[in-house]
């Protein structure tokens, strides 16, 4: 089974991951939320990462979901992608989320690609129920 590494901004993937599981009833993934906050060393918090990889990794890969491309919990997520088994995920969101603990048994490769579409496909632009 693949592990899943959440790494955000203060508690965002904390409260994600509890939201989701609330709707699902359950974590059928094993993950590992890290928490990067401003006060955070950014070499402390990858050595943290890379011991988190190492505990979910059992055979199969580790998918890496992190919050805003470019910010340091991205930056920290980045290091990882240069992993054997490893796939790195920016922007995480709740209907990307959902979407990776509803298809537990996927490959790494195949995990990565159902993230995204659920990213994806999670955006709308919600129209005035009048106009439906």
């Amino acid at each position: 089974m693949i592990g899943l590494l959440i790494i955000t901004h203060n508690n965002i993937g904390a409260e994600l991951v509890k939201t989701a599981t609330v709707m699902l009833g359950m974590c059928p993934i094993m993950a590992q939320v890290l928490t990067v906050m401003p006060n955070s060393d950014p070499d402390v918090v990858l050595s943290e990462a890379r011991r988190y990889l190492r505990d979910l990794n059992h055979g199969e890969g580790v998918l890496v979901l992190t919050d805003m491309y470019g910010s340091t919990p991205s930056n920290i997520a980045a290091h990882l992608a240069d992993e054997n088994q490893v796939k790195v995920i920016a922007g995480i969101n709740l209907p990307m989320l959902v979407r990776v603990l509803n298809y537990p048994q996927l490959g790494l490769h195949e995990l990565a690609e159902k993230a995204l579409s659920g990213g994806r496909d999670g955006i709308l632009l919600c129209k005035p129920l009048s106009e439906e």
